[in-house]
């Protein structure tokens, strides 16, 4: 499935962390993947609330949870710098969804990073 929304399809998700060379530019594409998996799960289920949307993300997060021991193996972390990038791009995605108001911290509350 291809992202049908414009704003995400031009987004350059986890833009930060490919220009910094202390995380490997082939666990940020596995991270990248997992936002537009996301994508295509909130335009292919239409989450009608917010409730739902949470639901979508949590799923993306325990994605997340498991990508940390590939950066540790690639020898960098998802750390600060990362964190935030990744809460960014989660709250990105809900904004482009027509969540505006969703709680950034609610969208990635099963993180354990």
């Amino acid at each position: 499935m291809s992202i049908t929304n414009q704003q995400v399809a031009g987004h350059a998700f986890l833009r930060a962390l490919y220009e910094d060379g202390y995380y490997p530019d082939h666990v940020v594409d596995r991270g990248r993947a997992i936002l537009l998996r996301l994508c295509e799960r909130i335009e292919a289920e239409r989450p009608a609330d917010l409730p739902a949307l949470y639901a979508l993300t949590d799923a993306a997060t325990e994605e997340f949870n498991t990508l940390e021991a590939e950066f540790e193996a690639a020898g960098s972390e998802i750390e600060t710098v990362a964190r935030e990038e990744i809460a960014e791009d989660f709250s990105f995605v809900a904004s482009a969804y027509g969540f505006p108001h969703a709680d950034t911290e609610e969208l990635i509350a099963v993180r354990e990073w």
